[in-house]
């Protein structure tokens, strides 16, 4: 009989901080392999390409005015076939008072429904949604946070790491546009390093007349502006402009992430996705200060 050690796996499952463990087995000694999460799942739903860059919702208060992807970041993205390991995984924190219809917004654009039926936030959850991004797999991670007080505490830890931070108030309730300012602050503030790609978003635009959204607006407008944010107003009960907010969003991200990766890589050669491969130039200084810090170019 063989008794020869053989290496066998079994299904992953899923750990926490969104990794996927495979048990394997290696000379009779058990261990667990961590697997990206972008690594697995199913293609990429047709209603989650964005192949063109998504328009602004008003040009008073956008972060940029442009109809296309910049070319040296479709340059960077090569074509890859659906399914394919994506380039990253972006997270969006979304802030704001209690009752603004944070959770709704959410599930109407994740799961297109709309439940009448609030139940509060209680502490923090997330969703991720899965785009093609310029041919290329990329995902959000939405984590959606509590605006109740006693839970700001426990919500602020999950703000790190944040490269969206969408800040929500309600149309119909002017206070919560001018509590959005410290929201803001307590997220940056766990978020020194770095530029974030921010936004103010209006909810429950089916809650106000036209000349009442108009009103409003022009105020958010002014907001948007002192925050460097960009605006846009929603209803997450008739979907109103819905998706083509967190289609903004995606792209946004998308574009400020193949960015970094270019910055950082821009004394060597570069690839993202599986085509060919970029040659990025700089001074020679820069390549001896690459040199220096990475040891290679």
């Amino acid at each position: 009989m063989d008794r020869r050690l053989t290496t066998r796996r079994k299904s992953p499952s899923r750990g926490p901080c969104g990794v996927f463990f495979v048990p394997f087995s290696r000379k009779g000694i058990w261990a667990m392999k961590a697997t990206p999460l972008l690594h697995a799942g199913p293609p990429v739903s047709r209603d989650r390409i964005i192949s063109r860059f998504p328009k602004w919702y008003t040009p008073e208060a956008a972060l940029q005015l442009k109809d296309h992807f910049l070319d040296h970041v479709k340059d960077a993205c090569q074509p890859r076939s659906l399914g394919a390991v994506g380039l990253k995984m972006s997270k969006v924190v979304m802030v704001g008072d209690l009752c603004v219809g944070k959770t709704s917004l959410i599930n109407r654009f994740c799961k297109d429904a709309f439940d009448r039926d609030y139940k509060a936030t209680i502490g923090v959850d997330f969703e991720i949604e899965r785009f093609e991004v310029a041919g290329v797999p990329f995902s959000l991670q939405i984590w959606d946070t509590a605006g109740q007080e006693k839970f700001k505490c426990i919500a602020s830890a999950y703000y790190r790491g944040a490269e969206v931070i969408i800040t929500v108030f309600n149309l119909a309730d002017i206070q919560t546009l001018e509590h959005t300012v410290q929201w803001l602050e307590d997220a940056l503030r766990e978020n020194s390093l770095g530029p974030r790609v921010i936004f103010l978003v209006g909810t429950k635009k089916d809650l106000v007349s036209d000349a009442e959204c108009e009103r409003t607006e022009a105020d958010a407008i002014h907001m948007a502006n002192r925050m460097q944010a960009e605006y846009w107003s929603v209803s997450a009960k008739t979907g109103e402009n819905v998706k083509d907010f967190f289609f903004r969003v995606a792209a946004l991200a998308f574009e400020k992430s193949v960015l970094m990766e270019l910055q950082k890589s821009s004394c060597h050669t570069t690839q993202i996705g599986t085509g060919n491969l970029i040659k990025m130039e700089g001074t020679s200084s820069e390549a001896s200060k690459c040199q220096a810090s990475r040891g290679c170019c």
